[in-house]
């Protein structure tokens, strides 16, 4: 069988490196996050110093 003309190699090379950066995005943007619906509290705790 004949090789590939460079130009088909080329090509491919970026039918396949504009699906990669597709899918890399398309599942970077399609995370979402859940806001926590907590809210923290600080817990103050005096202590009392005996000296």
């Amino acid at each position: 069988m004949p090789q590939m003309a460079p130009l088909n190699w080329l090509g491919l090379f970026f039918m396949f490196f504009t699906i990669f950066i597709l899918m890399n995005t398309m599942n970077y943007f399609s995370f979402i996050y859940s806001p926590s619906s907590s809210t923290y509290k600080k817990i103050y705790t005096k202590i009392n110093w005996k000296w």
